[in-house]
């Protein structure tokens, strides 16, 4: 299993692991034109690659990706007196069905912990699903009160 940054040549597979993902839980979603969505989340990805606010963590066996993470560093307003750091927004956290439950999701967590430790981000912000809670607290995150959330009308 090799653990690593997603490149340009990963756009494919990690485009079909979203659509996969959004219609694993939402079957609706089918119905929607897979073209429309592949061409905008190409530009997503290839900006998101390209840049040093994303960092899409994948775990890859045998040339195919079987689950990645994706992180966005959110930058902070400087404040006197202290140094400021990023903190990092856990995105789109997913392993393909026929890998789960095999330590492959926890392995790429932890790489992104020691990650974030070593660059000194100032904390991980994760929305878990009810079913992914304990596979965060088994990974040293702890449950927070949630914040507030504005919807435009």
């Amino acid at each position: 299993m090799n653990l690593r940054l997603a490149e340009t040549k990963d756009i494919k597979q990690l485009i079909r692991m979203r659509w996969d993902f959004t219609i694993e839980y939402d079957e609706s979603k089918r119905i929607q034109s897979f073209a429309d969505f592949e061409k905008e989340c190409q530009s997503f990805l290839e900006n998101a690659i390209e840049s040093d606010q994303w960092f899409i963590w994948i775990a890859e066996e045998n040339g195919k990706v079987v689950s990645h993470i994706y992180i966005e560093l959110i930058q902070k307003v400087p404040r006197p007196g202290k140094v400021t750091y990023p903190f990092a927004y856990m995105t789109n956290v997913y392993t393909v069905p026929e890998y789960r439950n095999m330590g492959v999701g926890s392995k790429i967590l932890k790489t992104i912990n020691k990650w974030i430790k070593e660059n000194h981000y100032e904390f991980v912000i994760v929305w878990p699903s009810d079913e992914s809670i304990n596979y965060y607290k088994k990974n040293g995150y702890v449950h927070c009160t949630e914040p507030m959330e504005y919807f435009p009308s």
